[in-house]
This record gives C-alpha cells, sequence and structure tokens, in this order.
C-alpha cells in the first residue's frame, strides 16, 4: 500500500496517500480558512490580512482553483492541511481527521500504527490502563498519605493534580503487573510500554515504585510514558519511561498538551527542567510552561515549541552549569529561527528554580523576569563578546571567527540579516564584509568590478523552472507528457525535481495544486515550489500548452547536444564502442547547439 510519510506522519502512523489527495478534492480551502480568517473575494482569489504577521493591508491570498494559500509578506504558504497545522496548532494527524470530518470520511489507517506498519495501539490501550491505576492508587493506597502530603507542602491542590493526572505507584516490586497484568499477552505489552522491567531471567517487576507518577501526554493527549518522583532520598530522585515505540523523550514535551488546552494558542511558552516545575506554574495561573523530558532540547521539540507559539522562552538556572545548558539550547535553536519566531533565554537567581521562585515572589514577580527575558541575539553577542577584547583589532576579529558558524546555521531571512548587521557593528566591519564572512564566500565576487546599469540585464529564468512553474500552476499539463527518458540524462538544475513532478503527476493527474505540494511538504524543494505557485503566470490556454509542448522538446534536443559532446569527446579518445559509434553518426546529423538554459542559439529571445 502507497503511503504518505512526511516528517509528521513517520511520528504519527500510516495514512495512504491516496487518502490524502482524495480528502484534499473534497475539501474546499477557502471554506477552511475562512472559518479561522474572513475573507473578502478579490478578483479569482480571496484575500486577508495575513494571520501569520501583523500587516495593515492584506497580502495573504488563498486560491480556490489551486487549492493553495499564500502570503506574499511572509511567505506562509500551503494546503488546507498546512493551515489548520500553522494556524490551529493541529499535528498532522489531528489536521487529517479535522479535515476528514468536514468530509464525513473516515481516515483509513490501522490505530495507532507506525511507520513499520505496526499496531501500536494496544500499547497506548496499556498505558492508559496504567494512568488509570496509578491516579486511582493516590486516591485509595493506605500508603499514599505521604505522597498526597507532599504534593500539598508544595502548594499543590488537588484539582492541580488532578488536571495533570499525578498518581501514586505504590511500593513493592509487582502491585502494577498483577493489577493489569492479567495474561502474558497484557505483560508483554506492559513491558514494551516500559512499565515493567525484564528480570533476565524470567518474568518482570514494576519499573515504578514508591513514586509519585507524572503521565506523558502526546499532543493528542494520549499516555506515552511516565515520569516518576521518589518521595524519600532514594536514586535517582526522578525516574523517566524508557524509550519505546509511542515514546521518545527527544520528541515529547511535558505539559504541551496541557499548554495547548488551557491557552490554546498561548503567547508564549516557557520551557523548564522538570515536572514539578510545571506544575508549581500552573498552580500559580501560569499555564504556559513546558519541560524537556531529561534532555536538552532537539530540533523536534523546538518544531513542537514553534508550532505551539510563535515565542519561545528558556529558563535555565543563573549558575555556571544553567548558562551551558542555555548555550546549548540556543545552538539548537538557531536553525529553528525562520522570520517571525523569537527566543529568548531567562536566568534564574542563584539557588532558586521556577517552583521555588513563583511559590516565593508570586505570580506577577516571576512573569516580570519572563517578560525581561534576554533576546536569542542578545544573549548570542553578549556571551561571545564577553570573552574578547572589542578595543583591539585581534578581539573584534575573534568575534567575527566565532559568530561566523553559528550565524551561518540561521535560515536565510530578516532575522539573519539583522543579525549579520549586528555583526558589523560589534567589529567595525561594514555589513557586505561580515555578510561574507557569515557565507564563507571569498572576496573575488567583491574584487570584481561592478557592471554598468546600461549592462545589467534581468536574467530570464531557466527553461526548467517555467516547465516546472507551468506544471505546479496547472497540473493537468502532466498528463501530456509522453515520455520522460530523454531527460533521465540531462544534467541541468531543477531536472530531477521536473522528472518527480512528471511522474507524480502521471499516476495522479487529477492532483490540484494544493495537493501537490502537500506530496512535497518534506522535500527539500517544497518552500521554493510553493513560491513558484505564488507567481502569476499566463493563462492556461492552446498557446501556453503548445508552449509547454515546444519546452519538453526544447529539453529533448538539449539532452541530445549534451550527449553528442559527451560521445564527441570519448571519439577523439577513441573509446567508443560500436553501438556508439551509430548513436554519434544519428545525432550529428541533429543537433541544435542549444545554450545552457535550454535556448537554441539562434533563437532571438
Amino acid at each position: 500500500m502507497a503511503v504518505f510519510q512526511g516528517g509528521e506522519t513517520e511520528v504519527a502512523g500510516l495514512i495512504p496517500r491516496q487518502f490524502i489527495d482524495d480528502l484534499l478534492s473534497r475539501v474546499d480551502i477557502v471554506d477552511v480558512v475562512d472559518e479561522y480568517v474572513p475573507l473578502k473575494k478579490g478578483g479569482k482569489d480571496h484575500k486577508a490580512c495575513c494571520p501569520f504577521h501583523n500587516e495593515k493591508s492584506p497580502s495573504f491570498t488563498v486560491s480556490a482553483d489551486k487549492q493553495f494559500y499564500h502570503c506574499f509578506g511572509c511567505g506562509a504558504h500551503g494546503s488546507a492541511i498546512s493551515f489548520l497545522m500553522e494556524y490551529a496548532h493541529m499535528d498532522f494527524v489531528e489536521a487529517v481527521e479535522d479535515l476528514a470530518s468536514r468530509a464525513g470520511l473516515e481516515v483509513p489507517r490501522e490505530a495507532g500504527g507506525d511507520e513499520r506498519g505496526e499496531n501500536l495501539q494496544p500499547v497506548y490501550d496499556i498505558l492508559a490502563k496504567a494512568n488509570a491505576y496509578f491516579q486511582q492508587q493516590l486516591r485509595q493506597h493506605p500508603q499514599a498519605a505521604q505522597a498526597v502530603d507532599y504534593l500539598r507542602n508544595r502548594g499543590l491542590s488537588g484539582e492541580i493534580a488532578a488536571a495533570f493526572g499525578m498518581g501514586f505507584a505504590p511500593p513493592g516490586w509487582d502491585n502494577m503487573l498483577n493489577a493489569i497484568g492479567r495474561n502474558d499477552s497484557d505483560r508483554t505489552l506492559m513491558s514494551r510500554a516500559g512499565l515493567l522491567v525484564d528480570k533476565g531471567g524470567g518474568g518482570f517487576y514494576d519499573r515504578f515504585r514508591d513514586r509519585i507518577t507524572f503521565p506523558i501526554l502526546d499532543r493528542r493527549g494520549r499516555t506515552v510514558g511516565f515520569g516518576g518522583r521518589v518521595l524519600g532520598d532514594e536514586t535517582p530522585k526522578y525516574l523517566n519511561s524508557p524509550e519505546t515505540p509511542v515514546y521518545h523523550k527527544g520528541r515529547e514535551l511535558y505539559g504541551l498538551y496541557q499548554a495547548r488546552k488551557a491557552a490554546g494558542k498561548p503567547e508564549r511558552l516557557i520551557v523548564v527542567e522538570g515536572y514539578m516545575d510545571v506544575v508549581a506554574l500552573a498552580q500559580h495561573d501560569i499555564h504556559n510552561a513546558v519541560a524537556t523530558l531529561g534532555t536538552a532540547a532537539t530540533e523536534a521539540h523546538l518544531e513542537q515549541l514553534f508550532r505551539t507559539s510563535e515565542d519561545v522562552v528558556f529558563c535555565f538556572d543563573g549558575d555556571e552549569a544553567g548558562r551551558r545548558a542555555a548555550w546549548r539550547a540556543l545552538e539548537t535553536t538557531l536553525p529553528a529561527m525562520h522570520d517571525g519566531r523569537q527566543a529568548f533565554f531567562m536566568f534564574l537567581p542563584d539557588g532558586q528554580d521556577p517552583d521555588s521562585l513563583v511559590r516565593a515572589r508570586g505570580t506577577a514577580a516571576f512573569e516580570s523576569q519572563v517578560s525581561t527575558a534576554d533576546s536569542l541575539g542578545t544573549f548570542l553577542f553578549d556571551h561571545l563578546a564577553a570573552g574578547v577584547d572589542l578595543g583591539t583589532i585581534d578581539g573584534r576579529s575573534r568575534l567575527a571567527a566565532l559568530c561566523r558558524p553559528l550565524l551561518a546555521k540561521l535560515p536565510l531571512g530578516s532575522f539573519r540579516e539583522l543579525s549579520e548587521q549586528r555583526l558589523a557593528e560589534l567589529t567595525g566591519l561594514g555589513q557586505r564584509n561580515s555578510s561574507t564572512l557569515v557565507t564563507g564566500r571569498g572576496n573575488a565576487a567583491a574584487s570584481r568590478p561592478a557592471s554598468s546599469p546600461g549592462k545589467n540585464k534581468r536574467q530570464s529564468p531557466s527553461l526548467v523552472r517555467k516547465v516546472i512553474s507551468w506544471l505546479l500552476h496547472y497540473p493537468s499539463l502532466g498528463s501530456g507528457v509522453m515520455t520522460t527518458d530523454h531527460l533521465r540524462a540531462l544534467e541541468l538544475p531543477g531536472v530531477a525535481l521536473l522528472l518527480e513532478l512528471i511522474e507524480t503527476l502521471e499516476d495522479n493527474p487529477h492532483l490540484t495544486t494544493g495537493a501537490l505540494l502537500e506530496r512535497f511538504r518534506d522535500h527539500e524543494s517544497g518552500r521554493h515550489l510553493a513560491k513558484l505557485a505564488a507567481e502569476d503566470i499566463a493563462t492556461l490556454d492552446g498557446g501556453l500548452e503548445r508552449e509547454f509542448k515546444d519546452s519538453l522538446e526544447k529539453l529533448q534536443r538539449l539532452a541530445e547536444d549534451q550527449r553528442f559532446a559527451e560521445l564527441a569527446r570519448r571519439e577523439r579518445q577513441g573509446q567508443l564502442s560500436d553501438a556508439e559509434k551509430r548513436e554519434f553518426a544519428r545525432l550529428s546529423g541533429g543537433v541544435s547547439h542549444q545554450d545552457s538554459d535550454g535556448n537554441a542559439a539562434s533563437d532571438p529571445r
């Protein structure tokens, strides 16, 4: 079965690719977007002020023909699935299920299936049973009084404990094992879910014993693992579930589900260290805190954070260890800093953590400190500048060298340009030179004399780019491509992508622009394709169809030219086989000598 597998669906499970295509053909993106952002008809498209950045005049367009949205201001773009993911902060599966419910369809996938086709729903079910068991034990077990007293002494109410599903794992080796592991099948599932530890010689025992439990929920609210805190002096103080088929600590964030449930779209997210920090802040009406689970922030964490809120505040201890951890978080965050996103770094007073600080000083004082956190740019430059002498040429040169690999990690855009500008201010280099340092380009280009205005000509798009653009705007053109054999040997930028598009449309001639782009969501050229799809081009008519066909024939002739040149080189070296000699003789009479953009040399254009 063909499956749709982007970065999101590899985590979420198998969904047939054909179902995604059919779903996007049944729903109207205009209706979907209009539910969240009121649209007005403007020409052939619908328009509004962009929901992804602040603007006074509308540059956000939604095309009913293409089933695609695009903002000419900030570059936001995508299908109906993308819109729900970016605006409503759904994950991929949630977005698909939302659209499917609108269309009256059921998502045809194995419940809980992973990318290997494995049915993981029984694992989720056994974790849900364990969660219910732990919560019941906190209410009923005779030895849970110590756990309840501990939570009360930490200032937690019963309502907050219930909101986070806190529970109690009783002391003993097999309490839960006997409670929900009624047969060998259940015990095998419990082991796979990380609830049991294999004794090694056969048999199992409870992983969590005599601990307060914190269920870890994924974005859909399913229990995927647990954290457990000891009540005495035993070690480790905190124990987390191991990696399992449904729990990966590098992907999950404790408290994210509750933060989304409480605030919908939080103004910002605060990343703290532990479970109790998240829960204590919630007790003080700060419901936008999350925690990584015994690991440093990962790229997957960053994407989840920024999908939920465009402002992320990292909270660290103010000691040296905390600042080292903050620096590691900064390095991980740099590649995720697309325009519109903001990251901040907050350092706590010595000896304080978020839990103790909010209890000692109150909600307002904590939020005040959050609001004055250092921006990523401030932290980056202050941290590096502290180790050099900016009063000397050597020191400024050293700062430029330290910044170069870090700024190079930033995505292209305004934030990177402004960061390069700040580096230029600190070092005294012109911004052009500081940009050269960041990109690593040499000075050869800078040393060449600038062309005179009269010699500057706007370079026309390459032939491959034009063909790709036509296919994106009018996918029906793909059904007219009879063969792509001649393109496979063509050495031009973009040919591999063109082949992918044509082959996709050969099998799926009824795809809309939006559905076609959805196929390329995780493709390295996905953003480039979206930009092409947003451009204005000529209306599809007989003339454009002829130009499309002529362009493919030009590419075929260019491929023959390249093949001829290669055979001519080998002929001079006496390396041709008999078959190649016949091919060379055939091509010798039909070479058109096109340039590298696919234009014939005699073409006056």
